[in-house]
């Protein structure tokens, strides 16, 4: 029942805002399970302490529920959405499904936009469910600008996007449109270059995606 509740919303806010939602389906549970894949995994930096987690655009929570059954017990997960319905559809998740429950008293969510977000504020972990390919070339500039402003030295970006989609875009998109795609591009280039430190394909997932894990602080910090 709760999935189907997913689907229900997702399926309304795919018709209203493509642009905003960038799918028709949910995250599968296989894409969730990479998107979380940092979450989960151990790591000597911040073995002992709490960390702080940042979901961009969780929308119905797919990706939220896999995240909060793979925090630690103290980790503390903010969710940042600007989209009024699926923020009403998640605060109902927050206090009413099982998954959420034994996190409940350490999740935040944030009813705005990223760019809106203090940028004092630093994360160990951001996982992004953005359809950045769906933008301006400007706002996926000003968005990944923001994620890594907000990420803490040594944190790790998540990410995904759809495999092959920018080439299937192109095919059938006017010359404006092929433009703006070959920026996105190049600004996702510059992003993984030197600083990608995992890569995972999801075959399973409605439709097949990438899921890119990068530490941008590593390569300035190496370049400096």
């Amino acid at each position: 029942m709760q999935r189907l509740a997913e689907y229900r919303v997702f399926w309304r806010q795919f018709r209203e805002q493509y642009h905003t939602t960038g799918a028709v389906l949910p995250s599968g549970r296989a894409l969730s399970r990479a998107l979380a894949h940092y979450v989960r995994t151990a790591d000597t930096a911040h073995v002992g302490r709490a960390r702080r987690i940042l979901e961009v655009g969780p929308g119905t929570g797919a990706v939220t529920s896999q995240i909060v059954r793979d925090m630690r017990a103290d980790d503390h997960l903010t969710m940042v959405e600007r989209n009024d319905q699926f923020v009403s559809h998640l605060r109902n998740e927050i206090d009413t499904a099982i998954d959420f429950q034994p996190a409940r008293d350490r999740i935040n969510l944030v009813h705005s936009g990223l760019e809106e977000l203090p940028q004092e504020q630093h994360y160990d972990l951001i996982i992004s469910g953005l359809p950045l390919n769906n933008f301006s070339v400007d706002l996926v500039d000003c968005l990944l600008g923001k994620m890594k402003q907000l990420l803490a030295p040594g944190g790790i970006l998540s990410f995904f996007e759809y495999v092959a989609i920018r080439r299937a875009k192109a095919i059938v998109s006017p010359a404006s449109d092929r433009q703006r795609l070959r920026g996105i591009e190049q600004i996702l280039n510059n992003l993984l270059a030197g600083a990608e430190v995992r890569r995972d394909l999801v075959l399973t997932n409605v439709p097949p995606a990438w899921v890119h894990h990068v530490c941008p602080k590593r390569l300035s910090e190496a370049a400096s």
